[in-house]
């Protein structure tokens, strides 16, 4: 089975269709964004119920608070204005509790998120495919018993106890492994390179937490698929042919198998802000997570109404991106096909 260089990927048809989808995320993103607002505003209270509380602020101020922020006008009144913002200049508003642009808040906060990750997914699949492959390999040996029941562990047990795991894992071993931040307290004086080791550094408790919950699954699916094409009777006249097992298995079956995982990837892309929460969270990374709990918690609207957006443009995005790299890789699919 050939593969398509990338040139070759966009042709007016995939063209086409990347514009259809374009347009179909505009409208999808609207309706989230009309349902978010809503929801948001089915809780009870705002973010002025807590500075009510405080004595020492005057009703003038939360007066003027309140019309600086919007608050004062109808629901239906409020989003129509953060809607125009958002297609017209693409302001996503100012933050409630720290009096600075949305956006800014954003962008301080998308590296870590991004770095943490990334670097998981790379980390979960360059664990789970060869694990999954071996096991396919091994089928009903006692290494491929072994691995299934670490796959059955790993999807068992919930990301919390796991990142509760690692924090006390890293307590027993202190100081050798950082349990907080994404940075020591000299991180400035470091050189270059002692930066990036910093980093590193800190990442390891996070990455791994965030691997093992993703791993397990990634393992039996790869298994899975990979069973079912060695299955295939096309696998048995290769066999028969002579080739080497290896081509076998690495040319012939993992092709033909990667494609529900390629998909896998796209999904995975989607959930790089609400996958890293939990280990931002026990952690203490950096990361959009730590923001957008702090937002929910506080009613800060249009940090939560901004974080929500970047959510689903993101699952829309990484789908996307799915169906043109299961082109790149199987070129009889058709996108339109992909529906």
């Amino acid at each position: 089975m050939a593969i398509r260089k990338p040139r070759e990927i966009f042709d007016q048809e995939t063209l086409l269709y990347i514009v259809k989808r374009v347009l179909q995320a505009l409208v999808t993103l609207f309706l989230a964004s009309v349902l978010s607002f809503l929801i948001i505003q089915l809780a009870p209270g705002d973010f002025l119920d807590t500075l009510r509380q405080n004595p020492q602020m005057s009703e003038e101020t939360l007066l003027d608070l309140q019309t600086r922020f919007g608050l004062d006008k109808p629901v239906l009144t409020q989003y129509g204005l953060w809607i125009w913002r958002v297609v017209r200049y693409f302001d996503f508003g100012i933050s409630f509790e720290s009096f600075r642009p949305v956006h800014e808040l954003l962008i301080e906060r998308v590296p870590a998120t991004l770095l943490l990750a990334l670097t998981s997914i790379i980390g979960t699949w360059a664990i789970a495919i060869p694990l999954g492959i071996i096991s396919a390999v091994k089928q009903n040996t006692l290494l491929d018993k072994f691995l299934r029941v670490i796959s059955y562990l790993g999807q068992g047990l919930p990301s919390f106890i796991t990142a509760l795991a690692l924090l006390m894992v890293a307590q027993r071993l202190s100081p050798l492994l950082p349990v907080g931040g994404m940075t020591s307290i000299n991180f400035t004086d470091l050189p270059w390179y002692g930066k990036i080791a910093d980093i590193g550094w800190h990442m390891i408790l996070p990455t791994i937490a965030l691997s093992l919950t993703g791993f397990a699954g990634l393992q039996r699916l790869t298994r899975g698929q990979l069973l079912d094409v060695l299955r295939q009777d096309y696998i048995q006249t290769a066999r028969a042919k002579g080739l080497p097992e290896n081509k076998v298995i690495y040319v012939h079956a993992l092709r033909n198998a990667i494609n529900p995982l390629i998909t896998l990837l796209g999904f995975e892309f989607a959930s790089l802000l609400s996958g890293s929460f939990i280990s931002e969270f026990f952690f203490n990374w950096p990361g959009l997570g730590t923001l957008t709990l702090s937002a929910v918690q506080s009613q800060d609207l249009y940090l939560v109404m901004a974080a929500l957006m970047m959510s689903a443009t993101m699952l829309i995005v990484g789908n996307l991106l799915a169906d043109l790299l299961l082109k790149f890789v199987d070129p009889r699919i058709k996108l339109e096909d992909l529906k």
